[in-house]
């Protein structure tokens, strides 16, 4: 079972990870949430099929949404109401997927 985050733990992970993006990763409802933008739907659409199977790999998925070239993601652990580590290394692998997308 993974452990939820201090507040403390979530601000430094949350740091750490922003360092390495241009927009930022942001805490909503108890949530690690990010939009980002694509220059097509086919480009946001590959995006989210990538993730899906990393996703399903590490058998933890996000709730997200599509609208044309935008996906909007958010990672929380449901099981224990809140942020883990395994929402940041998530997290990682899509900011990776992304920055391959808009290359």
């Amino acid at each position: 079972m993974h452990e939820k985050l201090s507040d403390d733990e979530t601000t430094a992970l949350l740091a750490s990870l922003n360092e390495r993006c241009q927009k930022h990763w942001k805490i909503k409802n108890n949530a690690l949430c990010k939009s980002f933008v694509f220059k097509s739907f086919t480009s946001a659409f590959r995006f989210m099929t990538a993730v899906a199977a990393d996703a399903e790999k590490a058998n933890h998925h996000p709730d997200w949404f599509n609208s044309f070239n935008k996906v909007e993601i958010s990672l929380t652990t449901h099981e224990v109401g809140g942020i883990t580590q395994r929402d940041f290394n998530l997290a990682t692998g899509i900011e990776k997927r992304a920055n391959k997308e808009s290359s």
